[in-house]
């Protein structure tokens, strides 16, 4: 039996699955070209920390004034805060850095509601991709700072803990800021996913839960304090093929 003839996407009378493959592959290039201006616009900001939480809370909120707080720490300590870009606490986070020394960093993406960028960003890159996204927030970040959010923080959160723990990534401190959020499922990690060998009993030590913005400064330069931010040549490599 002959193989049938696949038509070439510069075929006119190509099927329409020929022409949806042909600008699928197509799309590949846009992929590209994200990481390649978000690496170049991103690469001078070293040392930076990324913050993530709920784009949903209110600007007078508790969430949102701690982490104005958090973020202008950071900044003024030497750090550059990378955020989602949008509301909520990304706002929090890039309006705290945006008054302090640091620049303030905005990762936007385009999404059909919810997401609107902030005003309060000297850096700012808007994303189509939330996977390219999410390699930024990563590779240019020296520590995660998570406060409360939903679906879309916790993704983030589980990005980091699975990059680290199976050596995609360097370790970086990862803090989750207000204990009483976070205190249900850190109880589920070690009831159920160390209790059944899901996880490794140190793999608990990839997280800290901190609740002052000056303890989250410290937590920070206490994991750099026998070395520097920049990454090694070994850890350059890991995040080259991250």
């Amino acid at each position: 039996m002959s193989k049938p003839k696949i038509p070439s996407r510069f075929d006119p009378g190509g099927s329409q699955e020929a022409r949806l493959t042909a600008r699928e592959s197509w799309r590949m290039f846009e992929i590209m070209a994200e990481f390649v201006e978000a690496t170049e616009r991103l690469w001078p900001i070293r040392p930076a920390v990324s913050i993530f939480g709920s784009a949903r809370v209110a600007a007078d909120s508790a969430y949102y004034m701690l982490t104005e707080q958090i973020a202008r720490k950071l900044s003024d300590a030497g750090f550059a805060v990378i955020s989602g870009g949008g509301p909520g606490v990304m706002e929090a986070a890039n309006k705290g850095a945006y008054f302090g020394k640091s620049p303030s960093v905005g990762l936007n993406i385009q999404l059909p509601h919810e997401q609107h960028a902030n005003h309060f960003q000297d850096i700012s890159q808007t994303f189509r991709h939330f996977f390219a996204r999410k390699v930024m927030f990563v590779k240019f970040a020296s520590a995660y700072v998570v406060m409360p959010g939903g679906f879309g923080t916790l993704d983030e959160l589980m990005e980091a803990l699975t990059l680290i723990q199976t050596g995609k990534t360097r370790p970086i401190p990862i803090i989750l800021v207000e204990s009483a959020f976070w205190s249900g499922l850190i109880d589920w990690f070690r009831d159920r996913l160390v209790a059944e060998g899901m996880i490794n009993p140190e793999d608990m030590n990839l997280i800290q839960v901190i609740d002052q913005p000056e303890q989250v400064v410290e937590a920070i330069f206490r994991h750099y304090e026998t070395r520097g931010f920049e990454p090694s040549a070994q850890e350059r490599e890991i995040l080259l093929n991250l």
